[in-house]
């Protein structure tokens, strides 16, 4: 290809890009934010409310998170589906993801609901913090079909390359959330209990709107709306792989809190915050890998190799760059960052040098994100699952050593944020990279 033609190919792949990470990150950033207005609301409470929401939160988001292969393998379904030029294939994968979602939602909320209080027991946090705890995920269980729709039903419109609709489903969820929660805690009194009705009403508004949305697509592609046994089947296959890869991060992620609650109430609310705020940086970075994963598939579908190696490029740079930003806005607003969340003194006094670390780890999360996106868009799940178990059992002792070596307090919270934000994050960023530089995740056609 001549310099003009790479150019022109940067150039139309940075504006594909830019049109579907765009609303991609309005919706991803509504994600977490969910999880903030949360914090924030339920922070103003007292210390020990904020940490049994962090326990709470840190179970809920490992059950619901472990099913996050419901977008993730449907996407390059569709994505690959739409760019064969099978369009009613492609929104008839979207149909049964919904009805595997479902099923997998009902199952897992009945199961964490019964379970949810030896599950919270296991943290060996306080009376009143596991108290508090308990009193959200309950609420919280209901939420849970809703959520795995919502997964489905936005990993439908990504791989139809619509992240517009995910968008404005979001916002107007968000906005909703935000208003019953604050209404639930403090109008009614309902306390932490209420942030979790707020959540799950507003989760099932959601949902409402996109079968709207999915119906009117199955019309006008004419598929069906029962499920296929063939569309389980290669769903449940990928998924089956992205359940394990999930595995491996969330077992990270829930591994980490452990730790965090081992070294007090101090650190175990003040890892809510800094957790909370590397969710939003992750989903706002994750707009790039949605991106990414899109085009790869679409790209892969249609037999275009070149452009999908162009693609990996363009995206690689941009996430890069993007953690640069965020990092460095992060760095900037440490001193003042905690407030938001916590009017707690010995909170707000150890939070300022995590969320510094955290800032340092944001380029490093971009790279491994859009890595993480380009791989699933291929299909490559099996490669992603088996080396999330290797990067978690290097991780596993690191945060073992800070667990005993480490004392309370800043320097407990410093190095736990470490751990996992640039020690994990490595790991990853390792693996990831390895295979994205070879060919072997080059697979052309449906």
């Amino acid at each position: 290809m001549t310099p003009d033609g790479t150019r022109a190919q940067r150039r139309t792949i940075d504006r594909s890009i830019a049109h579907l990470a765009i609303p991609a990150l309005g919706a991803l950033i509504a994600e977490p934010l969910f999880l903030i207005v949360d914090s924030a609301l339920v922070g103003h409470l007292g210390a020990v409310p904020l940490a049994g929401l962090a326990i709470a939160s840190a179970v809920l988001q490992t059950a619901v998170g472990l099913m996050i292969f419901l977008a993730y393998a449907t996407t390059p379904l569709v994505a690959r589906s739409r760019g064969a030029g099978d369009l009613r294939g492609a929104v008839q994968f979207g149909v049964d993801g919904l009805w595997l979602a479902l099923g997998i939602g009902i199952a897992v909320g009945a199961g964490l609901w019964l379970a949810s209080g030896p599950i919270v027991a296991a943290f060996g946090a306080s009376d009143d913090t596991a108290r508090q705890a308990l009193a959200y995920l309950t609420v919280s269980c209901l939420g849970i079909p809703a959520m795995l729709v919502v997964f489905a039903a936005s990993g439908l419109l990504r791989g139809l390359q619509d992240t517009r609709t995910p968008l404005l489903v979001a916002s107007v969820g968000f906005a909703v959330n935000a208003l019953l929660n604050w209404w639930f805690i403090y109008g009614l009194g309902f306390g932490i209990a209420g942030s979790a009705w707020g959540t799950v009403l507003a989760q099932w508004a959601m949902v409402a709107v996109y079968l709207l949305v999915v119906v009117r697509h199955v019309r006008r592609a004419g598929a069906g709306l029962l499920p296929r046994r063939e569309g389980l089947g290669r769903a449940g296959q990928s998924g089956g792989w992205l359940f394990v890869r999930t595995v491996g991060l969330r077992a990270a992620l829930l591994a980490t809190v452990f730790a965090a609650a081992g070294h007090g109430t101090a650190a175990t609310a003040g890892y809510q915050v800094v957790f909370t705020i590397f969710s939003t940086a992750a989903f706002a970075l994750d707009a790039l890998a949605i991106a990414a994963q899109a085009l790869i598939g679409d790209a892969l579908g249609s037999g275009d190799a070149s452009r999908a190696r162009a693609i990996v490029r363009r995206s690689v740079f941009w996430g890069i760059g993007c953690g640069v930003v965020l990092g460095g806005a992060l760095a900037l607003a440490s001193p003042v960052a905690g407030r938001v969340f916590t009017d707690d003194a010995a909170v707000l006094t150890i939070l300022p040098a995590a969320l510094v670390v955290l800032g340092v780890s944001l380029p490093l999360a971009g790279y491994v994100f859009v890595l993480d996106g380009v791989l699933m868009g291929a299909g490559d799940a099996r490669y992603l699952a088996w080396t999330s178990l290797a990067n978690l059992a290097v991780y596993l002792p690191v945060l073992w050593a800070i667990t005993v070596l480490v004392p309370a307090g800043a320097g407990g919270l410093i190095a736990l944020t470490a751990g996992f934000a640039l020690v994990f994050m490595a790991a990853r960023a390792a693996t990831l990279g390895l295979r994205a530089t070879g060919d072997r995740w080059v697979r052309l056609g449906i």
